[in-house]
């Protein structure tokens, strides 16, 4: 009935696979937990090894990085009942009944999205905080504002989808780094006229990052975006509304000549103890304009 998918890349899943084991067990429905470790240091190979031991979990380590669609696509493949829960590694299960929400939701023609929240108070290492900041502002989203648009609230951290639909769409192949993955396949759900109905099923995000690492992922997800612009996906996001709208008066050329002497500053500012996610939104408009400029 439910496949469990988890693409594991250097975090300890012990905690997160033990609790969806034992929810599993207590709700009595066929299931697995299918886990593929897309090449992680040893470190965490080894911990995560031990899930290995629980009834109803397949652990598998990939000979090579697959990347964040390619190890998902395979997940799917592999799984052998109708419904797939796809999931992040770095989550916590917030409620009691996590597994038991969706087994109770589930519809052969929907996508059901269980959404993301981040800890209430903000992290005691101040080099995590920009990432709480973000992380609590703009993807932590109460299901009502959600469910008034549905495709644009969308992300890949926690969603259940029956697995015929999704081997028709697959996460694209060509986006191997992080970002943006999930704005495509939304786009791709919403272009098939697939329904998705948001729950209140949240998982925590636990895998804060430093802020420069979280800053160079938001750089490589502004390069997956203007890779799929400049290949003629339709994705829409509120930084492609306005990047389009300068394209369209023709200013997003000068906005990238003159904008990139701020880089430095912004990113400083990002990196300082009061960060301003208005001045994130002005970087991610800066390097997206340089993007596509560099595509041309």
């Amino acid at each position: 009935m439910l496949s469990i998918l988890l693409p594991i890349y250097a975090f300890d899943v012990r905690p997160l696979v033990g609790e969806l084991h034992r929810q599993c067990e207590v709700v009595g429905l066929a299931y697995e937990i299918v886990c593929f470790d897309d090449g992680s240091p040893e470190s965490f190979r080894v911990l995560n090894r031990e899930i290995g031991g629980f009834s109803h979990v397949i652990y598998r380590e990939m000979p090579e990085n697959l990347g964040r669609s390619g190890i998902r696509n395979r997940l799917a493949e592999a799984a052998q009942y109708d419904y797939l829960i796809f999931m992040d590694c770095d989550s916590g299960v917030g409620h009691s009944d996590y597994i038991r929400r969706y087994a109770v939701a589930l519809r052969p023609d929907t996508l059901l999205y269980g959404g993301r929240v981040y800890a209430e108070i903000p992290p005691a290492d101040p080099g995590l905080y920009l990432h709480w900041l973000y992380g609590s502002k703009r993807e932590q989203i109460p299901v009502g504002i959600r469910q008034r648009m549905p495709y644009h609230a969308f992300m890949t951290n926690n969603f259940l989808i029956p697995r015929d639909i999704f081997l028709q769409i697959r996460f694209d192949e060509r986006l191997r780094q992080y970002g943006h993955e999930d704005t495509l396949f939304g786009w791709q759900l919403e272009k098939r006229g697939i329904p998705i109905l948001h729950l209140d099923n949240p998982l925590e995000h636990l895998g804060l990052e430093p802020a420069p690492v979280f800053l160079d992922k938001s750089a490589r997800a502004i390069e997956n975006l203007a890779f799929l612009l400049q290949a003629g996906e339709p994705v829409e996001t509120k930084l492609t509304k306005v990047y389009n709208w300068l394209e369209k008066k023709g200013l997003a050329g000068m906005v990238a000549r003159l904008g990139a002497p701020l880089l430095p500053l912004l990113r400083r500012q990002l990196l300082s103890r009061r960060p301003s996610l208005r001045l994130f939104d002005m970087m991610k408009l800066l390097m997206l304009c340089q993007g596509m400029r560099g595509r041309e």
